[in-house]
């Protein structure tokens, strides 16, 4: 081989080292933590409730009333996905609390040990410097936090209530939280169902990016369904917003409301520990939870 023929098989090996260097980032890239955003001309699941409802769940009575299952789904909506669910039946007479810290943080398996709890999961939105909920929230009777100002209307417009036994996901009211009657309500969003059906979703980053996810339901026979979606991951790449209120609505709610996610999204059970797998430390393990503000726990 000439001198010419030499330099033009480097120049040719140096552009392919370049090309596949370019794809080995591209792919780690994925793996680590970026927000992968849903390809809209792909058709959802036509028969996504049959793949909920027929899938090889792991399941586990932590009590009676309070089931917890999981699965990892090879293929809905095109990627691999980790779903922890909670089937809380509220007609046992669950007790529901809602911990929290005004300043400062506390992690759902802390929260969840000081109370004894059977299950637990993260709340809402919350000051990433200071601590303390950015949306509406009262307890027993009181209103700990008002939403902040500037906060976007899109993230708080329902809420998680209950007075006693009664549970319930509501809008916003037209005339502002101050009007709600419930004494515990803790807002979040976007609001994914109301009376049966799924709500469509604002065409905006959050929405329709892929991102953990938990969220909460009510079904029409009583049950808290409790749902926490792992992502970042190419073990689970995470749900966009739309997607979510699909899953809802096959796991049996008929209304339904998205809380923080992304590396908040925690589910815990008694002698079980933190069952998802948190993204806060961009590993696919148990070891990345993150401190929030408000945690639900069931006992």
């Amino acid at each position: 081989m000439d001198r010419r023929n030499k330099v033009k098989q480097m120049k040719r090996n140096f552009i392919y080292s370049l090309l596949l260097l370019f794809l080995v980032i591209s792919c780690k890239k994925n793996e680590g933590g970026t927000q992968l955003p849903y390809d809209y001309s792909i058709p959802q699941e036509e028969n996504l409730a049959e793949i909920i409802n027929t899938a090889a769940w792991n399941t586990k009575t932590v009590a009676d009333g309070v089931l917890w299952k999981y699965y990892q789904f090879p293929r809905i909506f095109e990627s691999k996905q980790y779903v922890n669910v909670f089937e809380i039946d509220l007609k046992k007479g669950m007790q529901l609390e809602i911990p929290y810290v005004k300043t400062g943080f506390l992690k759902t398996s802390a929260a969840a040990t000081a109370k004894g709890a059977l299950v637990a999961f993260n709340g809402s939105y919350f000051n990433t410097s200071t601590g303390g909920s950015t949306v509406f929230f009262k307890y027993d009777g009181q209103v700990v936090n008002q939403t902040v100002n500037g906060f976007n209307s899109y993230r708080e417009n329902g809420a998680f209530t209950f007075t006693g036994q009664s549970y319930q996901i509501v809008p916003k009211p037209a005339g502002g939280w101050g009007t709600l009657s419930a004494t515990a309500a803790l807002a979040g969003g976007p609001l994914l169902m109301q009376n049966g059906q799924v709500l469509e979703q604002l065409n905006v980053d959050f929405n329709t990016s892929r991102h953990p996810r938990t969220a909460v339901g009510l079904t029409k026979d009583n049950k808290l369904i409790v749902a926490v979606i792992d992502g970042r991951s190419s073990q689970s790449q995470g749900l966009t917003i739309p997607q979510l209120g699909e899953l809802m609505a096959a796991l049996g709610c008929t209304s339904a409301l998205n809380y923080d996610g992304g590396g908040s999204s925690t589910a815990w059970v008694k002698g079980e520990g933190v069952v998802n797998y948190p993204s806060d430390n961009g590993k696919f393990d148990h070891e990345g939870e993150r401190a929030v503000a408000t945690v639900f726990t069931v006992k």
